[in-house]
Protein backbone atom coordinates (compact mmCIF):
# COMPACT_ATOMS: atom_id res chain seq x y z
CA UNK A 1 0.00 0.00 0.00
CA UNK A 2 2.51 2.22 1.15
CA UNK A 3 4.40 2.00 -2.60
CA UNK A 4 1.31 2.83 -4.40
CA UNK A 5 0.45 6.14 -2.13
CA UNK A 6 4.35 7.18 -2.04
CA UNK A 7 5.42 6.02 -5.43
CA UNK A 8 8.87 8.12 -5.43
CA UNK A 9 10.04 6.18 -1.99
CA UNK A 10 11.79 3.26 -3.37
CA UNK A 11 14.33 5.96 -4.26
CA UNK A 12 14.92 6.77 -0.93
CA UNK A 13 18.14 5.24 0.92
CA UNK A 14 17.83 4.58 4.92
CA UNK A 15 20.86 3.87 7.19
CA UNK A 16 19.74 1.98 10.38
CA UNK A 17 22.14 1.99 12.92
CA UNK A 18 21.87 -0.14 16.49
CA UNK A 19 23.84 -2.45 17.93
CA UNK A 20 20.92 -4.82 18.95
CA UNK A 21 20.19 -7.27 16.20
CA UNK A 22 16.48 -7.73 16.93
CA UNK A 23 15.81 -3.99 16.41
CA UNK A 24 17.91 -3.94 13.88
CA UNK A 25 15.99 -6.23 12.11
CA UNK A 26 12.47 -4.62 12.90
CA UNK A 27 13.27 -0.83 11.71
CA UNK A 28 14.69 -2.39 8.39
CA UNK A 29 11.75 -4.08 8.13
CA UNK A 30 8.96 -1.03 8.63
CA UNK A 31 11.77 0.56 6.21
CA UNK A 32 11.36 -2.20 3.41
CA UNK A 33 7.42 -2.52 4.15
CA UNK A 34 6.91 1.54 3.30
CA UNK A 35 8.77 0.89 0.19
CA UNK A 36 12.22 2.30 0.82
CA UNK A 37 14.57 1.16 -2.03
CA UNK A 38 17.36 0.77 -0.01
CA UNK A 39 18.48 -0.26 3.46
CA UNK A 40 21.87 -0.46 5.12
CA UNK A 41 22.63 -1.61 8.67
CA UNK A 42 25.59 -0.97 10.82
CA UNK A 43 25.74 -2.68 14.46
CA UNK A 44 28.62 0.01 15.55
CA UNK A 45 28.39 3.92 15.33
CA UNK A 46 32.48 3.42 14.87
CA UNK A 47 31.34 1.22 11.54
CA UNK A 48 28.58 4.19 10.91
CA UNK A 49 30.76 6.47 10.51
CA UNK A 50 33.16 4.61 8.04
CA UNK A 51 29.47 3.52 5.94
CA UNK A 52 28.78 7.74 6.41
CA UNK A 53 31.94 8.78 5.31
CA UNK A 54 31.47 7.41 2.38
CA UNK A 55 27.95 7.71 1.49
CA UNK A 56 24.82 9.68 1.63
CA UNK A 57 21.39 8.34 2.91
CA UNK A 58 18.05 10.06 3.18
CA UNK A 59 17.55 9.49 6.55
CA UNK A 60 19.44 8.34 9.41
CA UNK A 61 18.02 5.99 11.86
CA UNK A 62 20.23 5.45 14.87
CA UNK A 63 20.20 4.46 18.40
CA UNK A 64 21.18 6.62 21.26
CA UNK A 65 23.09 3.83 23.32
CA UNK A 66 25.39 1.55 22.73
CA UNK A 67 26.93 -0.90 24.76
CA UNK A 68 30.54 -1.40 25.59
CA UNK A 69 31.78 1.50 23.61
CA UNK A 70 32.10 5.13 24.77
CA UNK A 71 30.89 6.41 21.50
CA UNK A 72 26.63 7.62 21.45
CA UNK A 73 24.61 8.41 18.54
CA UNK A 74 24.67 11.95 19.64
CA UNK A 75 28.84 11.40 19.60
CA UNK A 76 28.33 9.91 16.26
CA UNK A 77 25.98 12.79 14.84
CA UNK A 78 28.20 15.77 16.47
CA UNK A 79 31.14 13.81 14.85
CA UNK A 80 29.91 13.42 11.15
CA UNK A 81 28.11 17.17 11.83
CA UNK A 82 31.30 19.19 12.62
CA UNK A 83 33.29 17.62 10.44
CA UNK A 84 31.26 17.78 7.17
CA UNK A 85 30.44 14.49 6.51
CA UNK A 86 26.57 14.66 7.16
CA UNK A 87 25.20 16.38 3.99
CA UNK A 88 21.77 19.22 4.65
CA UNK A 89 19.50 17.26 3.08
CA UNK A 90 20.55 14.09 5.37
CA UNK A 91 17.43 13.52 8.11
CA UNK A 92 19.04 11.91 11.13
CA UNK A 93 17.11 10.55 13.68
CA UNK A 94 17.37 9.15 17.31
CA UNK A 95 16.63 6.49 18.67
CA UNK A 96 16.20 6.11 22.38
CA UNK A 97 14.04 5.32 25.14
CA UNK A 98 12.55 6.90 28.18
CA UNK A 99 15.89 7.12 29.92
CA UNK A 100 17.66 8.82 27.32
CA UNK A 101 15.01 11.20 26.17
CA UNK A 102 16.48 14.36 27.77
CA UNK A 103 20.29 13.74 25.91
CA UNK A 104 18.26 12.86 22.78
CA UNK A 105 15.92 15.50 22.11
CA UNK A 106 19.23 17.80 22.84
CA UNK A 107 20.73 16.02 20.11
CA UNK A 108 17.74 16.88 17.94
CA UNK A 109 17.85 20.40 18.49
CA UNK A 110 21.25 20.37 17.97
CA UNK A 111 21.19 19.31 14.69
CA UNK A 112 17.62 20.15 13.72
CA UNK A 113 16.02 16.61 13.39
CA UNK A 114 13.84 14.45 14.63
CA UNK A 115 13.85 11.71 17.05
CA UNK A 116 11.71 8.16 17.98
CA UNK A 117 11.52 7.05 20.94
CA UNK A 118 10.80 3.62 22.55
CA UNK A 119 8.43 2.38 21.44
CA UNK A 120 7.97 3.47 18.31
CA UNK A 121 5.22 2.59 15.66
CA UNK A 122 5.57 2.04 12.45
CA UNK A 123 3.23 5.30 11.57
CA UNK A 124 5.54 7.25 13.42
CA UNK A 125 8.39 5.82 11.39
CA UNK A 126 7.04 6.66 8.62
CA UNK A 127 6.46 10.64 9.21
CA UNK A 128 9.72 10.43 9.53
CA UNK A 129 10.71 9.12 6.34
CA UNK A 130 8.07 11.12 4.72
CA UNK A 131 9.31 14.64 6.31
CA UNK A 132 12.86 13.55 4.47
CA UNK A 133 11.60 13.63 1.54
CA UNK A 134 8.80 16.43 1.78
CA UNK A 135 12.07 18.44 3.49
CA UNK A 136 14.34 17.13 0.73
CA UNK A 137 11.61 18.65 -1.99
CA UNK A 138 10.78 21.97 -0.37
CA UNK A 139 14.53 22.88 -0.04
CA UNK A 140 15.77 21.38 -3.28
CA UNK A 141 16.37 24.89 -5.26
CA UNK A 142 18.79 25.61 -2.07
CA UNK A 143 20.64 21.78 -2.07
CA UNK A 144 21.04 22.12 -5.92
CA UNK A 145 22.76 25.70 -5.29
CA UNK A 146 24.76 24.31 -2.42
CA UNK A 147 26.37 21.24 -4.88
CA UNK A 148 26.53 23.63 -7.54
CA UNK A 149 28.93 25.65 -4.87
CA UNK A 150 27.02 28.40 -5.84
CA UNK A 151 26.60 29.30 -1.99
CA UNK A 152 25.69 33.02 -2.42
CA UNK A 153 22.14 32.03 -4.28
CA UNK A 154 21.90 29.29 -1.90
CA UNK A 155 22.29 31.90 1.39
CA UNK A 156 19.71 34.34 -0.39
CA UNK A 157 17.36 31.33 -0.70
CA UNK A 158 17.95 30.37 2.51
CA UNK A 159 17.46 34.51 3.25
CA UNK A 160 13.82 34.44 1.54
CA UNK A 161 12.30 31.83 3.10
CA UNK A 162 13.13 33.09 6.40
CA UNK A 163 12.08 36.39 5.91
CA UNK A 164 8.52 34.54 4.23
CA UNK A 165 8.33 32.12 7.28
CA UNK A 166 7.82 29.93 4.56
CA UNK A 167 7.88 26.01 5.48
CA UNK A 168 11.07 24.78 7.11
CA UNK A 169 12.08 28.59 7.87
CA UNK A 170 14.20 27.52 11.38
CA UNK A 171 15.87 25.27 9.24
CA UNK A 172 16.81 27.61 6.39
CA UNK A 173 17.78 30.34 9.01
CA UNK A 174 20.68 28.05 9.96
CA UNK A 175 21.64 27.11 6.59
CA UNK A 176 22.00 30.71 5.47
CA UNK A 177 23.84 31.73 8.34
CA UNK A 178 26.18 29.23 7.97
CA UNK A 179 26.87 30.24 4.50
CA UNK A 180 26.73 33.77 5.09
CA UNK A 181 29.98 33.29 7.80
CA UNK A 182 31.72 31.27 4.48
CA UNK A 183 31.67 33.99 2.76
CA UNK A 184 32.25 36.21 5.05
CA UNK A 185 29.05 38.07 4.71
CA UNK A 186 29.32 38.41 9.06
CA UNK A 187 26.14 41.48 9.37
CA UNK A 188 24.26 38.99 7.46
CA UNK A 189 24.81 35.93 9.54
CA UNK A 190 24.43 37.67 12.53
CA UNK A 191 21.18 39.58 11.49
CA UNK A 192 19.63 35.51 11.01
CA UNK A 193 21.24 34.29 14.32
CA UNK A 194 19.72 37.08 16.54
CA UNK A 195 16.22 37.13 14.44
CA UNK A 196 16.42 33.06 15.56
CA UNK A 197 17.41 33.36 19.43
CA UNK A 198 14.54 36.25 19.79
CA UNK A 199 11.93 33.73 18.48
CA UNK A 200 13.12 30.74 19.26
CA UNK A 201 16.13 30.87 22.14
CA UNK A 202 17.85 28.16 19.83
CA UNK A 203 21.49 27.56 21.72
CA UNK A 204 22.80 27.12 18.07
CA UNK A 205 21.72 30.83 17.27
CA UNK A 206 23.59 32.12 20.44
CA UNK A 207 26.65 29.52 19.11
CA UNK A 208 25.78 31.12 15.88
CA UNK A 209 26.43 34.68 17.57
CA UNK A 210 29.40 34.34 19.25
CA UNK A 211 30.88 32.39 15.83
CA UNK A 212 30.23 35.63 13.55
CA UNK A 213 31.66 37.39 17.09
CA UNK A 214 34.63 35.72 16.71
CA UNK A 215 35.44 35.93 12.83
CA UNK A 216 34.90 39.57 13.04
CA UNK A 217 37.28 40.05 15.93
CA UNK A 218 35.40 40.92 18.58
CA UNK A 219 36.76 38.14 20.89
CA UNK A 220 35.60 39.99 23.97
CA UNK A 221 31.88 39.83 23.21
CA UNK A 222 32.38 36.36 22.14
CA UNK A 223 33.57 35.36 25.21
CA UNK A 224 30.82 37.06 26.87
CA UNK A 225 28.27 35.79 24.81
CA UNK A 226 30.37 31.96 25.06
CA UNK A 227 30.29 31.95 28.79
CA UNK A 228 26.48 33.00 29.27
CA UNK A 229 25.78 29.96 26.58
CA UNK A 230 27.94 27.87 28.80
CA UNK A 231 26.57 28.70 31.72
CA UNK A 232 22.64 28.22 30.33
CA UNK A 233 24.01 24.66 28.63
CA UNK A 234 27.01 23.10 30.08
CA UNK A 235 26.72 20.27 28.81
CA UNK A 236 26.69 22.01 25.04
CA UNK A 237 30.09 20.80 23.50
CA UNK A 238 30.26 23.02 20.65
CA UNK A 239 30.58 25.72 22.87
CA UNK A 240 33.79 24.65 24.46
CA UNK A 241 34.98 24.03 20.56
CA UNK A 242 34.42 27.72 19.94
CA UNK A 243 35.13 29.12 23.39
CA UNK A 244 38.74 27.05 23.21
CA UNK A 245 39.39 29.00 19.07
CA UNK A 246 38.69 32.51 21.29
CA UNK A 247 40.99 31.67 24.28
CA UNK A 248 43.38 30.47 21.40
CA UNK A 249 42.64 33.80 19.51
CA UNK A 250 43.58 35.77 23.08
CA UNK A 251 46.29 33.29 23.74
CA UNK A 252 45.50 32.31 26.75
CA UNK A 253 46.55 28.85 25.96
CA UNK A 254 46.23 27.12 29.42
CA UNK A 255 42.55 28.17 29.44
CA UNK A 256 41.66 26.51 26.17
CA UNK A 257 43.90 23.32 26.97
CA UNK A 258 41.18 23.25 29.84
CA UNK A 259 38.38 23.82 28.04
CA UNK A 260 39.37 21.37 24.97
CA UNK A 261 39.69 18.96 28.18
CA UNK A 262 35.87 19.85 29.05
CA UNK A 263 35.01 19.26 25.57
CA UNK A 264 36.88 15.63 25.28
CA UNK A 265 35.06 14.82 28.75
CA UNK A 266 31.88 15.49 27.83
CA UNK A 267 32.45 13.33 23.62
CA UNK A 268 34.84 10.90 25.01
CA UNK A 269 34.96 9.36 21.83
CA UNK A 270 35.49 12.32 19.61
CA UNK A 271 38.11 12.15 17.06
CA UNK A 272 38.55 16.12 16.26
CA UNK A 273 38.16 16.80 20.15
CA UNK A 274 40.38 14.31 21.09
CA UNK A 275 42.99 15.74 18.56
CA UNK A 276 42.81 19.17 19.93
CA UNK A 277 43.35 18.59 23.45
CA UNK A 278 46.38 16.55 22.37
CA UNK A 279 47.39 19.10 20.02
CA UNK A 280 47.49 21.70 22.37
CA UNK A 281 48.75 19.67 25.43
CA UNK A 282 52.03 19.21 22.91
CA UNK A 283 52.75 22.59 22.83
CA UNK A 284 52.16 23.40 25.95
CA UNK A 285 54.45 21.00 27.39
CA UNK A 286 51.78 18.45 29.07
CA UNK A 287 54.14 15.51 27.10
CA UNK A 288 51.77 12.46 29.14
CA UNK A 289 48.44 14.82 28.41
CA UNK A 290 49.22 15.00 24.43
CA UNK A 291 50.45 11.51 24.15
CA UNK A 292 47.28 9.73 25.66
CA UNK A 293 45.00 11.73 24.07
CA UNK A 294 47.08 11.44 20.41
CA UNK A 295 47.10 7.84 20.44
CA UNK A 296 43.63 7.23 21.94
CA UNK A 297 42.87 9.30 18.42
CA UNK A 298 45.49 6.68 16.20
CA UNK A 299 43.00 3.95 18.10
CA UNK A 300 39.78 4.89 17.40
CA UNK A 301 39.93 7.36 14.40
CA UNK A 302 43.14 6.23 11.96
CA UNK A 303 40.87 4.89 8.86
CA UNK A 304 38.41 7.65 9.14
CA UNK A 305 38.04 10.57 7.15
CA UNK A 306 38.01 13.07 10.51
CA UNK A 307 41.54 11.90 11.68
CA UNK A 308 44.23 14.60 11.16
CA UNK A 309 47.94 13.01 10.05
CA UNK A 310 49.10 16.24 11.88
CA UNK A 311 48.37 13.93 15.47
CA UNK A 312 50.96 11.62 14.18
CA UNK A 313 53.45 14.10 13.41
CA UNK A 314 53.34 14.99 16.58
CA UNK A 315 53.52 11.14 17.96
CA UNK A 316 56.69 10.87 16.18
CA UNK A 317 58.12 13.96 18.20
CA UNK A 318 56.87 12.54 21.70
CA UNK A 319 57.75 9.34 21.30
CA UNK A 320 61.46 10.83 19.89
CA UNK A 321 61.76 12.74 23.28
CA UNK A 322 60.86 10.11 25.39
CA UNK A 323 63.17 7.67 22.91
CA UNK A 324 60.11 4.62 22.53
CA UNK A 325 61.52 3.44 19.37
CA UNK A 326 58.49 0.51 18.75
CA UNK A 327 56.02 3.79 19.29
CA UNK A 328 58.34 6.10 17.17
CA UNK A 329 58.67 3.94 14.24
CA UNK A 330 54.72 2.78 14.24
CA UNK A 331 53.72 6.43 13.85
CA UNK A 332 56.15 6.73 10.96
CA UNK A 333 55.13 4.04 9.07
CA UNK A 334 51.63 5.58 9.27
CA UNK A 335 52.77 8.81 7.93
CA UNK A 336 54.47 7.13 5.18
CA UNK A 337 51.30 4.87 4.02
CA UNK A 338 49.08 8.31 3.96
CA UNK A 339 51.53 9.94 2.22
CA UNK A 340 51.72 6.92 -0.16
CA UNK A 341 48.15 6.50 -0.52
CA UNK A 342 47.99 10.47 -1.56
CA UNK A 343 50.90 11.78 -3.02
CA UNK A 344 49.69 14.54 -4.37
CA UNK A 345 49.37 16.07 -1.25
CA UNK A 346 51.82 18.36 -0.50
CA UNK A 347 50.75 18.66 3.53
CA UNK A 348 51.28 15.09 3.57
CA UNK A 349 54.95 15.17 1.71
CA UNK A 350 55.81 17.62 4.09
CA UNK A 351 54.47 15.33 7.24
CA UNK A 352 56.81 12.77 6.15
CA UNK A 353 59.74 15.07 5.39
CA UNK A 354 59.44 16.23 9.01
CA UNK A 355 59.28 12.54 10.10
CA UNK A 356 62.44 11.70 8.37
CA UNK A 357 64.34 14.15 10.03
CA UNK A 358 63.42 12.64 13.30
CA UNK A 359 63.96 9.36 12.01
CA UNK A 360 67.34 9.97 10.65
CA UNK A 361 68.10 11.58 14.47
CA UNK A 362 66.75 8.25 15.93
CA UNK A 363 69.18 6.09 13.43
CA UNK A 364 72.26 8.54 14.05
CA UNK A 365 72.21 9.12 10.09
CA UNK A 366 73.86 13.02 10.62
CA UNK A 367 73.94 13.56 6.99
CA UNK A 368 70.33 12.37 6.03
CA UNK A 369 68.76 14.45 9.12
CA UNK A 370 71.03 17.64 7.67
CA UNK A 371 69.78 17.04 4.16
CA UNK A 372 65.74 16.17 4.85
CA UNK A 373 66.02 19.32 7.41
CA UNK A 374 67.69 21.77 4.12
CA UNK A 375 64.95 20.06 2.04
CA UNK A 376 61.78 21.30 4.27
CA UNK A 377 63.70 24.98 4.80
CA UNK A 378 63.95 25.29 1.34
CA UNK A 379 60.30 25.68 0.95
CA UNK A 380 59.78 28.34 3.39
CA UNK A 381 58.88 30.90 1.41
CA UNK A 382 56.64 28.94 -0.64
CA UNK A 383 53.04 29.98 -1.28
CA UNK A 384 51.13 26.90 0.08
CA UNK A 385 53.88 26.32 3.18
CA UNK A 386 51.57 27.20 6.18
CA UNK A 387 51.96 27.83 9.84
CA UNK A 388 51.39 24.21 10.73
CA UNK A 389 54.40 23.17 8.27
CA UNK A 390 56.47 26.49 10.02
CA UNK A 391 55.13 24.56 13.59
CA UNK A 392 56.24 21.39 12.69
CA UNK A 393 60.01 22.43 11.27
CA UNK A 394 60.75 24.48 13.97
CA UNK A 395 60.47 21.64 16.43
CA UNK A 396 62.41 19.36 14.37
CA UNK A 397 65.11 21.55 14.37
CA UNK A 398 65.19 22.26 17.81
CA UNK A 399 65.14 18.56 18.37
CA UNK A 400 68.46 18.52 16.03
CA UNK A 401 70.21 21.19 17.92
CA UNK A 402 70.19 19.85 20.62
CA UNK A 403 72.44 16.87 19.49
CA UNK A 404 75.93 17.32 17.77
CA UNK A 405 74.55 18.00 14.08
CA UNK A 406 75.50 21.51 13.09
CA UNK A 407 73.49 23.36 11.43
CA UNK A 408 74.78 26.90 9.88
CA UNK A 409 71.83 27.87 8.53
CA UNK A 410 69.71 26.68 11.01
CA UNK A 411 68.98 30.39 12.83
CA UNK A 412 68.38 32.19 9.83
CA UNK A 413 65.75 29.61 8.82
CA UNK A 414 64.30 30.30 12.51
CA UNK A 415 64.61 34.09 11.63
CA UNK A 416 62.53 33.80 7.81
CA UNK A 417 59.65 31.14 9.29
CA UNK A 418 59.54 33.90 12.57
CA UNK A 419 59.21 37.24 10.70
CA UNK A 420 55.98 35.20 7.91
CA UNK A 421 54.42 34.25 10.60
CA UNK A 422 54.63 35.91 13.93
CA UNK A 423 51.27 38.19 13.15
CA UNK A 424 49.77 37.47 16.17
CA UNK A 425 50.50 37.12 20.34
CA UNK A 426 49.24 33.43 19.59
CA UNK A 427 50.68 32.58 16.76
CA UNK A 428 53.81 33.60 18.11
CA UNK A 429 53.20 32.09 21.53
CA UNK A 430 52.35 28.56 18.99
CA UNK A 431 55.81 29.11 17.67
CA UNK A 432 57.94 29.64 20.52
CA UNK A 433 56.35 27.08 22.15
CA UNK A 434 57.66 24.86 19.10
CA UNK A 435 60.85 25.79 20.12
CA UNK A 436 60.74 24.64 23.54
CA UNK A 437 63.82 22.02 23.71
CA UNK A 438 66.01 24.88 22.42
CA UNK A 439 66.04 28.26 23.99
CA UNK A 440 67.90 30.12 21.75
CA UNK A 441 65.44 29.57 18.95
CA UNK A 442 62.51 30.52 20.66
CA UNK A 443 64.55 33.67 21.63
CA UNK A 444 64.70 34.48 18.25
CA UNK A 445 60.93 34.06 17.30
CA UNK A 446 60.52 36.67 19.93
CA UNK A 447 63.04 39.06 18.95
CA UNK A 448 61.32 38.37 15.05
CA UNK A 449 58.00 39.42 16.84
CA UNK A 450 58.94 42.28 18.31
CA UNK A 451 60.74 43.28 14.78
CA UNK A 452 57.08 42.87 13.40
CA UNK A 453 54.97 44.75 15.90
CA UNK A 454 57.69 47.60 16.02
CA UNK A 455 57.56 48.11 12.51
CA UNK A 456 54.42 48.24 12.46
CA UNK A 457 53.68 50.53 14.82
CA UNK A 458 56.41 53.34 13.37
CA UNK A 459 54.49 52.34 10.45
CA UNK A 460 51.05 53.59 11.66
CA UNK A 461 52.67 56.72 13.39
CA UNK A 462 53.70 57.63 10.40
CA UNK A 463 50.24 57.30 8.72
CA UNK A 464 48.94 59.50 11.77
CA UNK A 465 51.26 62.29 10.89
CA UNK A 466 49.69 62.11 7.48
CA UNK A 467 52.69 60.25 5.12
CA UNK A 468 49.85 57.63 4.08
CA UNK A 469 51.21 56.77 0.90
CA UNK A 470 55.32 55.96 3.14
CA UNK A 471 52.94 54.08 5.37
CA UNK A 472 51.49 52.13 2.67
CA UNK A 473 54.96 51.31 0.85
CA UNK A 474 57.23 50.66 3.99
CA UNK A 475 54.54 47.84 5.25
CA UNK A 476 53.73 46.24 1.56
CA UNK A 477 57.77 46.19 1.54
CA UNK A 478 58.62 44.94 4.54
CA UNK A 479 55.26 42.11 4.15
CA UNK A 480 56.68 41.88 0.62
CA UNK A 481 60.56 40.46 1.84
CA UNK A 482 59.05 39.20 5.17
CA UNK A 483 55.20 37.64 3.61
CA UNK A 484 53.93 38.19 7.03
CA UNK A 485 50.32 38.42 6.62
CA UNK A 486 49.24 40.94 9.38
CA UNK A 487 51.88 43.74 7.77
CA UNK A 488 50.32 43.10 4.08
CA UNK A 489 46.48 43.30 6.21
CA UNK A 490 47.92 46.93 7.98
CA UNK A 491 49.05 47.91 4.13
CA UNK A 492 45.71 47.50 2.81
CA UNK A 493 43.79 48.92 5.27
CA UNK A 494 45.54 51.74 5.21
CA UNK A 495 44.87 51.85 1.78
CA UNK A 496 41.21 51.12 2.04
CA UNK A 497 41.09 54.12 3.91
CA UNK A 498 43.03 56.84 2.55
CA UNK A 499 43.44 55.66 -1.00
CA UNK A 500 41.97 58.61 -2.36
CA UNK A 501 45.28 60.35 -1.24
CA UNK A 502 47.78 58.42 -2.36
CA UNK A 503 49.07 58.11 -5.87
CA UNK A 504 49.27 54.47 -7.48
CA UNK A 505 46.74 53.79 -5.33
CA UNK A 506 44.80 51.55 -7.42
CA UNK A 507 48.50 49.54 -8.35
CA UNK A 508 49.27 49.59 -4.95
CA UNK A 509 46.25 47.85 -4.14
CA UNK A 510 46.68 45.40 -6.79
CA UNK A 511 49.74 44.19 -5.23
CA UNK A 512 49.22 44.08 -1.86
CA UNK A 513 46.16 41.99 -2.82
CA UNK A 514 48.35 39.80 -5.18
CA UNK A 515 50.48 39.07 -2.18
CA UNK A 516 47.65 38.42 -0.18
CA UNK A 517 46.37 35.84 -2.12
CA UNK A 518 49.66 34.23 -2.60
CA UNK A 519 50.33 33.73 0.77
CA UNK A 520 48.26 34.62 3.15
CA UNK A 521 45.25 32.64 2.26
CA UNK A 522 46.26 29.09 3.35
CA UNK A 523 47.20 28.72 7.34
CA UNK A 524 48.51 31.97 8.03
CA UNK A 525 47.40 31.43 12.07
CA UNK A 526 47.30 29.33 14.45
CA UNK A 527 45.61 25.77 13.60
CA UNK A 528 45.06 22.87 16.16
CA UNK A 529 45.05 20.59 12.68
CA UNK A 530 42.65 20.81 9.73
CA UNK A 531 39.62 20.23 12.36
CA UNK A 532 40.66 23.95 13.61
CA UNK A 533 39.49 25.56 10.04
CA UNK A 534 36.19 24.31 10.34
CA UNK A 535 32.86 26.13 11.53
CA UNK A 536 32.99 24.64 15.23
CA UNK A 537 29.13 24.10 16.04
CA UNK A 538 28.44 24.85 13.01
CA UNK A 539 26.39 22.99 9.87
CA UNK A 540 27.96 21.29 6.99
CA UNK A 541 28.79 22.40 3.81
CA UNK A 542 28.91 19.23 1.95
CA UNK A 543 26.26 18.52 -0.56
Amino acid sequence: MARLLYPDIGDCRALVIDGNMTSRSILSSMLRDMGVGHVAHASRAADARRILEGRTFDVVLCDYHFDHSPMSGQDLLDDLRRSQLLPYSTVFVMVTGEAGYTHVAEAAEAALDSYLLKPHTASALEQRVLQARHRKKVLGPIFEAIAEEDFETAAQLCQDRFEQRGEYWLYAARVGAELWVRLNQLDKARYLYEAVREARAAPWAKLGIARVELESGQLQQATRTLESLIGEQPTYADAYDVMGRVQVEQGDMTAALETYRTATELTPASISRLQKQGMLAFYMGEAAEATDALERTVRIGISSKMFDCQSLVLLVLLHHDTRDTKAFMRACSHIERAAEKRPESARLRRFLETARILQALVERQVGNAMRAATTLAAQIRDEDFDFEAAANLLAALSRMSGTEIQLPEADSWVMDLARRFCASKASTDMLSMACAPHPPFEAIVRAAHQTITTAAEKAMTNSLNGAHEATVRSLLELGGSTLNAKLLDMAGLVLNRHGAKIADSAQLGDQIAGLRRRFCTRGTQVALGTSAGRSSGGLTLRH
